[in-house]
């Protein structure tokens, strides 16, 4: 008897296509085209439509590593625009050659697009200096035969001043002789790596106002004639000595002050980079960065007093644009600022958080974005004095947002303190923080597996991960190795 035979083939395809003799199925399944629209345009496509998760507002800065949409952030436009940030700052933490750099410039490049103008005080690599030409911005430089910056010198403020009227200019000179008396007083710090006494600070700020009282004719005075004046000994500055009336005691309080200041003036250790006439004065209207890559990393404390001068002259011209735009005298402008090497001043003198904190205390109505940058939460920590210590965590905690990129393990413990991280996030930083390998077949280095990727935390929240990925537009001005190519020939 014939066996009649049954077709146990199914009678339609499975998700991975027809299974058994004949067919032919697949050993994964293609992820289903996704394209990105507004509510406005996607409303119609429901149940097919989903939130992305990320922030669409700001400067578009990588994709997040998880779903792969676009991140935009910067910390202006999630101050002004979104809410997300109590102050328009955030902190960069991160081990070199991962992108930190790169990572700011993206935001300065976007940033400069809405208007914002970035301000980089002291570029040591130099890092930002293609960039800021390339947006038609200044470059200023800095060092030993290359340029000088008066740190007495007031730049735009004095102009400023001089179109004010009534209390909105008297608080501008309050200003202009706070940060050259904060100024001169750092500098000092950084020469004998312990600040002035309370009572050569009263002296300084006495004998600032004796200078200039001296130069009403214009001309902007020199730490040359600040020395003169010490020596000239005039009454107001031995008022606040308390020589009590002997001229022999006056000299010898003010020795020591007299000896630090004309350290300055030429043979110290600064080489009189601070107390010649400034070369180029900073402009307002356009994004600005001072190119101090002229001085060599063994001149250690030179580069800490050019970074000092940098903020200190940098962070005054902001407060005399502000100061004319609130007089409707100027039109409004926002500027981001970018303190690139946090860690080599603070480390430069016991004394100098303090400084450092005057300088960068810009409050929220200043229209003012703040990125700090450095490599790891221990230079801030491993300041001598635990006050200094304290006010150094401060400046991450002030912080609106902490970026972070690759970190060694030790880094958590401390890093937790400050921000809350969990330990899938903390994993994840210690993961981007793992050596390069050796590309056997290459014969080189491959890229290390953090780099380009980063973090970002907003207080409690879950963080942001995310990778940068440069344009071919911005390779050019994000080539930090250029001294290593060769150049052509011909």
């Amino acid at each position: 008897m014939a066996h009649q035979t049954r077709d146990r083939r199914p009678t339609r395809p499975t998700h991975r296509g027809w299974p058994g003799p004949g067919g032919g199925t697949v050993g994964y399944v293609d992820p289903a085209p996704e394209w990105r629209g507004t509510t406005v345009q996607v409303c119609g496509l429901w149940p097919f439509g989903a939130g992305a998760g990320t922030p669409m507002v700001g400067v578009p800065l990588g994709r997040d590593l998880d779903s792969g949409a676009t991140v935009c952030c910067d910390p202006v436009s999630w101050f002004t625009r979104t809410g997300l940030l109590a102050s328009p700052s955030m902190f960069v933490l991160g081990r070199p050659g991962l992108g930190k750099s790169t990572a700011v410039r993206r935001m300065a490049l976007g940033l400069s697009g809405y208007g914002v103008h970035p301000l980089i005080f002291g570029d040591l690599k130099p890092d930002y200096t293609d960039l800021i030409r390339a947006i038609g911005g200044q470059v200023i430089s800095l060092g030993r035969g290359r340029g000088s910056l008066n740190v007495l010198d007031p730049g735009e403020s004095v102009h400023a001043a001089a179109r004010l009227t009534g209390s909105a200019r008297d608080r501008l000179l309050a200003d202009v002789h706070g940060r050259r008396l904060h100024m001169v007083s750092a500098l000092i710090t950084i020469l004998r790596s312990a600040p002035p006494t309370d009572r050569e600070e009263t002296i300084l700020s006495a004998a600032l106002d004796v200078l200039d009282d001296r130069h009403r004719d214009g001309r902007v005075p020199l730490l040359g004639d600040l020395v003169q004046v010490l020596k000239d000994a005039p009454e107001p500055v031995r008022s606040v000595a308390l020589d009590r009336g002997d001229l022999t005691r006056y000299r010898d309080i003010t020795e020591s002050l007299e000896a630090s200041l004309t350290a300055l003036l030429g043979n110290g250790r600064l080489g009189g980079t601070f107390a010649a006439p400034t070369t180029e004065a900073m402009k307002l209207d356009r994004p600005v960065c001072f190119d101090i890559s002229g001085i060599d990393d063994s001149e250690v404390l030179l580069q800490a007093a050019a970074l000092l001068s940098c903020w200190s002259y940098g962070f005054g011209a902001v407060s005399a644009a502000h100061a004319l735009a609130d007089a409707g005298l100027e039109p409004r402008r926002n500027y981001f600022v970018v303190m690139d090497e946090l860690w080599r001043v603070l480390q430069a003198g016991r004394g100098l958080v303090d400084r450092v904190n005057a300088l960068t205390r810009l409050d929220r109505q200043r229209g003012v974005g703040l990125a700090m940058i450095t490599h790891s939460l221990d230079d801030l920590l491993a300041l001598p004095t635990e006050e200094d210590r304290t006010k150094a965590r401060g400046f991450v905690e002030r912080a609106g947002m902490v970026v972070c990129a690759g970190l060694p393990p030790a880094e958590m413990p401390q890093l937790a303190q400050v921000v809350e991280l969990s330990e899938a996030e903390q994993r994840l930083l210690v993961d981007w923080s793992t050596p390069p390998a050796w590309d056997g077949a290459g014969g080189r280095r491959s890229d290390p597996p953090g780099l380009g990727n980063f973090l970002i935390k907003v207080g409690n929240r879950p963080g942001i991960a995310l990778h940068v990925d440069l344009t071919e537009a911005e390779l050019a001005v994000n080539d930090t190795n250029k001294r290593w190519r060769p150049q052509p020939r011909g």
